[in-house]
């Protein structure tokens, strides 16, 4: 919408029609922008981050700031490179849409017509469960279920993961309620390769990307390992911000995979506004598929916001089709998020305004990410604006607290000078959950050592916490993802089973410990 002038001005002042939700303010001022975007970076210690907004078809800002790495000059432009994480889901949801454009795909077709081999749990749901469900989080299993197949980086390959997964039990009804996942998206990756004739990374590339014209952008975990004008990325571990090792698995790319710049995810933007235009009157897909994909399916919960963010209090909220929706200041908001070890995301977006918003962080700071977003969508809208960075500063303070004396309260309940029921030896052995495989506890120089068989990474030592439970403390420190592991005994007092959980409640949620039920199968010397 072009700025209005004049007598026009003062009449629309006047009249208070600048207070509706479909009359913007005027252009973004960069100066004061760039000044807040530093001012958020200091805040929350992220080293570098880029920022893409579009508007009415047309790039406003394509930018970096900060640095690509800490100690290191290089700087973030705008074809740096920034993991985005679960914002591919969007992609692999437009793919599939291509695909059903060409008759070659139906959204409420069974899985299993695509793919005969596809099992879950239940056969019910096995039958029943189509291409839109494996989208919307409502197949029935829990949250982040299955996700320590792939996470941290595991020897299983995709289709092995997917086979798996018949052996994860629903914790809910088919349907029922909203639970995050990410493996069946990549079940829905093994379905873009066996209609579409190539992989997912070969259809994302040349089919998505190159028709965009994202010529920067890659399609798999591992390119943030490589060289060039790719942002590092950073956590804070032990309290302090530093570089950490990305996650380089592409076992899970159609879920999190895509590598892109702010130059890239403006044009993303501009194409996903504009019902699939790409270009005049060339298009990537029809207005018909912009209404699957905005179309809600999976209705969330909505919550009360603590005062600092009470302009985020929605009258809806639900998951589409690769995407979150809901309302922003009277707007319809279409959205995702993107977390990965060391970056965050999210890309933004209010249709009836053409508006869109895109944060790339290399740093692990939600606060930061939210408080740009919210910032710069207020900079468009009539309504009122809120100190974002103050708002996020104080949940961070927070969220800080709530975890702290969540672990004190732990600690607390903790019966030190109790024992465990057996000799630490008596605890080794080999493990097996049904859905994830073999666990080896071993006995070495008189302590306990927990190692994944298919999770390199996952190797610590088992330190005794209470009674029967011990502590995994893994040696890759960069997880930051503690368990406790629990032994239950028979009544002859040889070891039943084992569950696991994480220590803190800060725990990414894809280390879903809790969901593996350990039974001994092989133990020294018997």
């Amino acid at each position: 919408m072009k700025k209005s002038t004049g007598i026009r001005t003062l009449l629309l002042f006047s009249l208070g029609i600048l207070f509706s939700p479909h009359v913007v303010r005027a252009q973004i001022a960069a100066k004061e922008l760039d000044a807040y975007i530093q001012d958020v970076q200091k805040e929350f210690e992220v080293p570098g981050l880029a920022l893409a907004i579009v508007k009415d078809g047309k790039v406003v800002i394509a930018k970096g700031y900060g640095v690509r790495k800490m100690g290191e000059a290089a700087k973030v432009d705008d074809q740096t490179l920034f993991g985005i994480a679960s914002n591919t889901k969007a992609f692999t949801a437009t793919a599939l849409g291509l695909l059903v454009e060409e008759g070659k795909l139906e959204w409420d077709a069974p899985v299993v017509k695509y793919l005969p081999w596809f099992q879950l749990s239940d056969p019910y749901v096995t039958r029943e469960i189509t291409i839109r469900d494996l989208l919307v989080h409502r197949s029935g299993l829990g949250l982040g279920a299955g996700d320590l197949l792939w996470w941290p980086t595991s020897t299983y390959d995709r289709k092995e993961i997917a086979k798996r997964l018949k052996s994860i039990p629903l914790v809910r009804s088919f349907r029922s309620a909203y639970a995050y996942d990410n493996v069946l998206y990549l079940i829905a990756g093994e379905v873009i390769e066996a209609v579409g004739g190539m992989s997912w990374e070969d259809f994302m590339a040349s089919r998505i990307l190159a028709k965009v014209g994202m010529t920067d952008s890659k399609v798999r975990h591992s390119d943030a390992a490589g060289n060039g004008n790719i942002a590092a990325t950073h956590a804070s571990v032990d309290g302090k911000v530093r570089p950490i090792e990305p996650f380089t698995s592409d076992n899970t790319n159609p879920a999190g995979g895509i590598n892109a710049s702010a130059r890239d995810i403006a044009k993303w933007m501009i194409v996903q506004l504009d019902s699939g235009r790409v270009a005049g009157s060339t298009r990537l897909f029809s207005p018909q598929t912009t209404v699957q994909l905005w179309q809600m399916v999976t209705p969330m919960p909505t919550f009360d916001p603590p005062p600092e963010l009470e302009a985020l209090r929605t009258n809806f909220n639900g998951y589409a089709l690769g995407f979150k929706l809901s309302d922003y200041q009277g707007c319809k908001f279409v959205f995702h998020t993107g977390d990965l070890p060391g970056y965050v995301s999210k890309i933004a977006m209010i249709p009836g305004l053409k508006l869109g918003v895109a944060v790339l962080t290399n740093q692990e700071s939600d606060e930061a990410r939210e408080s740009i977003t919210y910032h710069v969508l207020d900079e468009y809208l009539p309504g009122k604006k809120t100190d974002w960075l103050g708002a996020y500063k104080k949940m961070h303070a927070q969220s800080i607290s709530m975890n702290e004396m969540a672990d004190n309260i732990t600690a607390a309940k903790r019966d030190s000078t109790s024992h465990p029921s057996l000799p630490l030896a008596s605890y080794a052995g080999t493990y097996n959950d049904q859905w994830y495989g073999d666990i080896n506890i071993l006995f070495e120089n008189g302590k306990l050592v927990m190692k994944f068989g298919h999770t390199p990474s996952l190797e610590g030592e088992l330190q005794h916490w209470q009674f029967d439970t011990f502590i995994a403390r893994w040696k890759d420190r960069e997880l930051r993802a503690d368990a406790f592991i629990t032994f239950a005994l028979t009544p002859d007092g040889s070891i039943d089973e084992a569950k696991m959980r994480a220590v803190s409640p800060a725990t990414d949620f894809s280390f879903d410990f809790q969901d593996l039920l350990l039974k001994p199968v092989k133990r020294p010397g018997r």
